[in-house]
């Protein structure tokens, strides 16, 4: 009995390797937007934050808008401000029974 070798045309091959490579993983994204989502969770429930400075300065307040650069920052009688994002070192929510929880520095005389 005679048996035939069957293999596939190099055509068949070629094509499958390029089907196969088109398929390849795709880098994960580079934005999350894992911050606008907090940001705007805050934004919509009027959360008190503090915001921390890189020179250790904190201030108070809830964020009313924010974009790329910077956020707005309104205080409870004191001027609302704008605060570039490099600035700060990290910011957190205050509690609500505790309206501060963070030691100030003291002011020079």
């Amino acid at each position: 009995m005679n048996r035939k070798l069957i293999r596939p045309k190099l055509s068949e091959v070629k094509e499958r390797m390029n089907r196969e490579s088109s398929k390849k993983k795709i880098h994960p994204p580079f934005e999350t937007h894992a911050e606008n989502y907090y940001h705007l969770k805050q934004m919509n429930k009027k959360t008190p934050m503090a915001v921390v400075f890189i020179d250790g300065e904190v201030i108070e307040g809830y964020i009313e808008w924010y974009d790329k650069n910077c956020l707005k920052l309104n205080r409870d009688n004191a001027p609302n401000l704008l605060i570039y994002k490099n600035s700060i070192k990290y910011l957190f929510k205050l509690r609500e029974d505790k309206k501060s929880q963070v030691k100030r520095k003291p002011k020079k005389k």
